[in-house]
């Protein structure tokens, strides 16, 4: 098989078949006279062979298994040095096989920063009709709307693309409280919160198909066209670098990819383009095993440099969260109950395969997207923009939109707010004979000032770097001035969930604090830095370069690698200023609009 797609003279290479990889993959194929070929390092488990991608009450549960590629960050500084887990989809639909299926997008402002940085076509408006390309939204009904508040704006969701998205049609039983308790702290419902603006509090929309009640991910985009003769997709494929020619004037182009398949290596031929889509973590890491990086970085490593950028693997930007636990009223109906007594797990797994109903289809949905003004005291705002404003390390336009996001009433999701019952922290192992139940509120850092890095790295022995060997994560949480304006931030909100746990009606159901113990300030602060994880969003590793070019970035805005013709990146990576919304939509958007842009510049597309 793998010596069959290496014989292969592919039009395009595509390299991962995760989220972007797949709708890219996808989309270009629907041209007949377009060849692609697709490599995929994980195995084609779909989500009928594996009950945990199917089923939207069992997210999380492949988190560290066979499918989970179990990145590991450096110890953490800022974390008092703790390694934290970083979970990234190892199987054919990559990480939209693992994720917690929400679907949401950023506030306009997130996407027209990308403008201003200098990459045209990349504003809100520019972006839209590829958001909405990628999904069918099925409106839930009138009885099911006006109960569980299911608001949205018709003219801003898609009615025909491969992701079906949908809301649910049970919640949990703090669902409403969660809503009624943020009303009651002056927080406005967002009645159309994927259309520009999602401050305020909402239910959100679920990458679930409602006519199967089953996850919804990438595959959708290229299972119902396997019989095309012009896809072709090797999936436990592991590429190990670009094969990048010099046609003697110094030009480099990529000309195809080598990769690794049960043990042999082979290479395969790209015509036109190689396209980059393996993701935050491998993208910058391929492209330095390529000789496309940081000469020092790449000299170190022991590979040749073709290109210098040291631009590749730098800007890393994540989502932070950390998840304060309370006890509750043991009486509700909580998501522990599975993990605890297997004759209500079975239960509600007859419930699940008779009716597709019951607690296997509740999913995480009680969010809230608030401005810091929203959640701490304005001379706490003003104290992180003067910090901020700082800053040495951004350029000025940089500068001035992170800046702006900290001004006296900018109305922007700072923060996001999750409620749900059950236990979410792995820093809190309750003892469950007691019959204590419990909830978490999940915080999220929106836009952190911290920046890390990506990069491969050479063998324990001094070895050359190779695609086999994991690259060393370091996104420097709470590090330095940067990580100090992100932790004073996190410490603030740590407060306001608090505050929303002794408001009624929630707190008519929350017994006390469980966990952190005690109450004061300091505490917080102690507690977010030895409890804080990722949120698992990593992007900016391979970042558009906009007005700086090369100098800023590793592609420019038609998402071209800078100094070799013919590769591009597609993916989470090419974002340069992180946004404030869980991933996979946006990531569907880019991988939409790159496909376009590719296809244009073929002239296939005119």
């Amino acid at each position: 098989m793998a010596a069959e797609f290496a014989s292969r003279r592919f039009d395009f290479v595509v390299v991962g078949g995760g989220t972007a990889g797949l709708a890219l993959a996808a989309r270009l194929s629907e041209h007949s006279g377009v060849s692609v070929g697709v490599l995929e390092a994980g195995p084609a488990v779909l989500d009928a062979d594996d009950e945990n991608i199917r089923i939207p009450g069992h997210f999380g549960r492949s988190l560290g298994g066979s499918l989970d590629w179990q990145f590991e960050t450096v110890p953490q500084p800022g974390l008092g040095h703790r390694k934290l887990p970083w979970p990234r989809g190892k199987v054919l639909g990559g990480t939209s096989a693992l994720n917690f299926m929400a679907w949401n997008r950023g506030n306009r402002e997130d996407y027209d920063a990308w403008s201003e940085l200098g990459n045209p076509g990349w504003s809100w408006n520019e972006l839209l009709p590829f958001f909405k390309k990628s999904e069918t939204f099925h409106p839930p009904t009138a009885e099911n709307q006006e109960q569980n508040k299911l608001l949205y704006d018709p003219e801003t969701v898609g009615d025909s693309g491969p992701i079906n998205i949908s809301f649910a049609t049970q919640y949990s039983a703090s669902h409403q409280l969660w809503h009624d308790t943020l009303h009651s702290l002056g927080v406005e419902t967002n009645r159309a919160h994927v259309g520009g603006s999602n401050v305020g509090v909402f239910t959100n929309i679920g990458a679930v198909d409602p006519k199967t009640v089953t996850r919804s991910y990438s595959t959708a985009y290229i299972l119902p066209h396997t019989a095309r003769p012009n896809l072709t997709v090797l999936t436990d494929a592991l590429v190990t670098s670009i094969v990048i020619e010099d046609n003697g004037d110094g030009e480099l182009r990529a000309t195809g990819v080598r990769f690794s398949h049960g043990g042999e290596g082979f290479s395969v031929t790209a015509a036109r383009e190689v396209v980059l889509c393996a993701g935050s973590v491998q993208s910058p890491q391929i492209l330095e095993l390529s000789g496309i990086g940081n000469a020092d970085i790449l000299t170190k490593a022991g590979i040749n440099v073709k290109y210098n950028n040291p631009n590749v693997g730098e800007n890393l930007q994540d989502h932070i969260m950390a998840a304060m636990i309370f006890e509750v009223d043991p009486s509700l109906p909580n998501p522990d109950d599975l993990k605890n007594d297997s004759s209500i797990a079975a239960a509600a797994r007859e419930q699940y395969e008779t009716s597709k109903s019951g607690p296997l289809t509740i999913l995480a949905h009680s969010l809230s997207y608030l401005p810091f003004s929203h959640c701490m005291p304005a001379d706490a705002v003003e104290g992180l923009a003067v910090q901020a404003a700082r800053l040495q390390e951004f350029g000025p336009q940089d500068s001035a939109i992170r800046q702006s996001r900290l001004a006296p009433g900018a109305k922007l999701g700072q923060i996001e707010y999750i409620f749900d019952l059950g236990n979410w922290n792995p820093f809190f192992q309750p003892d469950c004979s007691n019959g204590k139940k419990y909830a978490t509120c999940l915080q999220i850092l929106q836009c952190p000032f911290s920046k890390g890095s990506i990069h491969i790295q050479p063998g324990a022995d001094g070895s050359p770097a190779t695609a086999f060997d994991k690259p060393q994560i370091d996104p420097k949480y709470y590090e330095g001035p940067n990580g100090v304006i992100d932790l004073e931030a996190m410490s603030h909100c740590a407060q306001f969930v608090d505050k929303l746990s002794k408001t009624k009606p929630l707190a008519n159901i929350i017994r006390s604090r469980a966990f952190p113990p005690g109450g004061g300030d300091e505490e917080f602060q102690d507690w977010i830095i030895d409890t804080t994880i990722t949120d698992w969003h990593p992007v900016g590793t391979c970042a558009m370069g906009g007005a700086k070019g090369a100098k800023g970035g590793v592609v420019d805005e038609r998402l071209r690698a800078y100094g070799v013709r013919d590769l591009r990146v597609v993916d989470a990576s090419i974002m340069p200023l992180q946004i404030s919304a869980h991933l996979q939509a946006t990531v569907y958007a880019i991988a939409e609009k790159g496909a376009q842009m590719i296809l244009e510049d073929a002239g296939v597309l005119v």
